[in-house]
């Protein structure tokens, strides 16, 4: 089985094509490729698939496509990856399935217009947010296709992703990411405890609810630079939420017959 290792700002992705549907992807596969020491090693799969040969999104074939069938790293299907949307995005480019620097990508939240420009960046149009959820004391809640919960801190250093990131994922029905966020002079920085994988070097839906929480709070314009660990996205929310970044395909890859078949 082939497959394509990938990253934005270091949230990173196996890719594997499948573009007539044939490959049914299990909850155990997924771990077993996003072992980070017995597998590839990854936040998560991204499964290459035409949107016609996916029955319960086949209805959106005729505004996109391409699906992107996304897994966390724990194995559960995902509606929205800001990150994993512009690395399938360079990744259509890259085999020639999408020919133009705009086109549309399919998506458990639906249809997502792309943008490849000629920075190497990719733009995605995010739609826009809602706010119709439940928060802990003290935090924002912004769904972004995906649940986010916000906290506002001093310091990003200082947050406790790691202590308080699974409490508030586990007490949440469904499960929730978590996101603690430091507005500066110029940008803001976040870290971010995502559902089913933990905490990440980045997360694009996490970056647009982190800016749109901070704008309907007064803390910051409606464009912002969000500085997550693995680097810089730039965030903008007029009616949809525009998200832009780097989308980089690493390397190329065989997955091996006697390791697939391993129990």
């Amino acid at each position: 089985m082939r497959f394509t290792k990938g990253h934005g700002t270091a949230n990173d992705f196996v890719l594997i094509s499948d573009p007539d549907g044939e490959r049914a992807l299990s909850d155990a596969f997924v771990r077993a490729v996003c072992d980070r020491r017995t597998g590839i090693g990854a936040d998560g799969v991204l499964r290459v698939v035409r949107t016609a040969a996916v029955p319960e999104y086949a209805h959106l074939a005729a505004g996109a496509e391409w699906f992107m069938d996304y897994r966390n790293a724990d194995g559960g299907a995902v509606e929205m990856c800001g990150n994993g949307v512009r690395v399938f995005a360079r990744y259509l480019a890259a085999h020639g399935w999408a020919t133009d620097d705009a086109f549309a990508i399919a998506t458990r939240d639906g249809v997502k217009d792309v943008t490849l420009r000629h920075d190497g960046r990719v733009t995605v149009d995010m739609g826009p947010p809602s706010f119709d959820g439940a928060a802990p004391d003290g935090a924002t809640f912004v769904s972004m296709g995906n649940p986010h919960v916000v906290f506002f801190v001093p310091d990003v250093g200082d947050a406790p992703v790691l202590t308080d990131g699974p409490r508030i994922e586990a007490a949440t029905p469904g499960g929730t990411n978590v996101e603690y966020a430091a507005v500066g002079d110029d940008r803001i920085a976040m870290r971010v405890w995502e559902r089913g994988v933990g905490e990440t070097m980045s997360c694009g839906t996490g970056a647009c609810a982190v800016a749109v929480a901070a704008a309907t709070r007064g803390l910051a314009e409606r464009s912002v630079e969000v500085a997550v660990p693995g680097g810089l996205l730039d965030v903008t929310w007029d009616g949809t939420v525009l998200l832009t970044g780097p989308a980089v395909l690493v390397a190329d890859g065989a997955l091996r017959e006697e390791w697939l078949h391993l129990p």
